[in-house]
């Protein structure tokens, strides 16, 4: 298998009426593309799709097809925000752990309105899906929190042991607890 056979491959997705309609331009799919791309996955997009059941469509259509699903836009608490809802009946597992990072992160940084964010994240049909927000700011500070987790959740996903670690990174080992001399117990 050559190098391009084994990249890991990704979709942007961008959730956005107005950008889909030419209102304005998209900035937050790029960021993404920009990202990915800089991890070394072979990525399609941004697809740039109205919100709602276009959403579910494109997110159905791709399912299975890329090893990392990647939405942004439409996870806040607007009536026409329904990401989370679209993306729900697709998860085959949530992730939960991932957007609470990511609203902690947020919030961490001084963003409290971090918590208004709805995305959900999991695996449908063998691929990572994890919703965004639709904020190029939003999306940066996901990205750097992602950086650390997305290849080990793909390598998980594929069924690699916990062995598996990024090129360059130490490996894990668990701390050695040494008894305690004064009540003779770990």
């Amino acid at each position: 298998m050559n190098s391009e056979e084994s990249r890991r491959t990704a979709l942007v997705i961008v959730a956005s009426t107005r950008a889909a309609n030419e209102v304005y331009d998209d900035v937050s799919g790029p960021e993404l593309v920009k990202g990915l791309s800089s991890w070394g996955f072979a990525v399609t997009g941004p697809q740039v799709v109205a919100d709602g059941d276009p959403v579910a469509h494109a997110l159905k259509s791709a399912a299975g097809r890329y090893d990392v699903i990647l939405t942004t836009g439409g996870t806040g608490i607007t009536p026409t925000d329904t990401t989370p809802e679209v993306t729900e009946p697709l998860l085959d597992r949530q992730l939960p752990g991932i957007q609470e990072l990511l609203r902690a992160e947020g919030v961490r940084k001084g963003i409290p309105t971090a918590v208004l964010s709805r995305g959900l994240a999991g695996v449908a049909k063998g691929s990572l899906v994890i919703n965004l927000p639709g904020s190029r700011g939003a999306v940066r500070d996901a990205l750097a929190v992602l950086a650390d987790v997305i290849e080990h959740a793909v390598a998980q996903i594929a069924g690699s042991d916990h062995e598996s670690r990024a090129p360059g990174r130490p490996e894990f080992r668990m701390p050695t607890v040494q008894p305690d001399a004064q009540h003779g117990e770990a």
